[in-house]
């Protein structure tokens, strides 16, 4: 592991009105610990693990590729302040890394294509192919396979959006093969029961506060689609 610890100073915040201060995660946890090559992140929307994901990027100086945002009517100038509020503990020193989500891929790949037509080369780190001249899917994958083969901490925020059920269990497939060969660390925010599944992870419970840890089985995810599957017709039955 390259970041085995990240700790949180409550008694520091600026705020414990506003968002993400006001979150009971934020306010009773002390500290989370990475212990594994795979660590997720799993909650309900709004519950700050997209927030901390962002938050960890900021701490450990990885670049998050953004288009221009639009300026909200109410503008929180607190939303980006986490990361001041943080510690990060590594093993080793400080490794590069990237930060993915879906909306951040497509115009990173936009960006690429675009060095690419006065520098070719450059697609030989993807694959050798445009990612733009890709499916989506397929696109995701490429980057995937050759990204995560450099040594790094990786953070995504719900790679499962982009990814078909079968191109899931093919990154699950991915990400363990690579975090057994010890050079890559992941820390992913998901909400699928595939991805989850990755064997050897540990997933953290943002639904519950203090922050614990918690078995795939243990999940909502895993129990609601595994009673879904198993009596689908049951959860549309009208009620007798």
């Amino acid at each position: 592991m390259h970041l085995k610890r990240i700790s949180f100073f409550p008694e520091k915040y600026p705020t414990r009105e506003h968002y993400p201060f006001n979150q009971r995660i934020f306010q009773d946890a002390s500290s989370i610990e990475l212990s594994t090559p795979v660590t997720f992140f799993l909650g309900e929307n709004g519950t700050g693990k997209s927030t901390l994901l962002e938050a960890l990027a900021f701490r450990c100086s990885i670049y998050i590729w953004r288009e221009d945002e639009r300026i909200p009517f109410e503008v929180n100038p607190f939303r980006e302040l986490l990361y001041r509020f943080m510690e990060v503990q590594w093993t080793n020193g400080a490794v590069p890394g990237s930060f993915f989500s879906s909306q951040w891929f497509r115009h990173f790949a936009q960006s690429v294509d675009e060095w690419a037509s006065t520098d070719p080369e450059m697609l030989r780190y993807f694959g050798g192919k445009s990612l733009v001249s890709q499916s989506h899917g397929e696109s995701l994958m490429s980057y995937f396979k050759n990204r995560y083969r450099i040594k790094g901490l990786y953070l995504l925020d719900e790679p499962e959006t982009a990814l078909s059920p079968r191109s899931q269990v093919e990154f699950v497939r991915l990400v363990k093969e690579i975090s057994e060969q010890g050079h890559a660390q992941f820390v992913i925010a998901s909400h699928s029961p595939i991805i989850l599944a990755c064997p050897g992870a540990r997933i953290y419970d943002f639904n519950k506060s203090p922050l614990g840890e918690i078995t795939y089985q243990e999940t909502d995810h895993f129990r609601i689609y595994r009673d879904f599957l198993d009596n689908h017709e049951r959860y549309f039955a009208e009620e007798q």
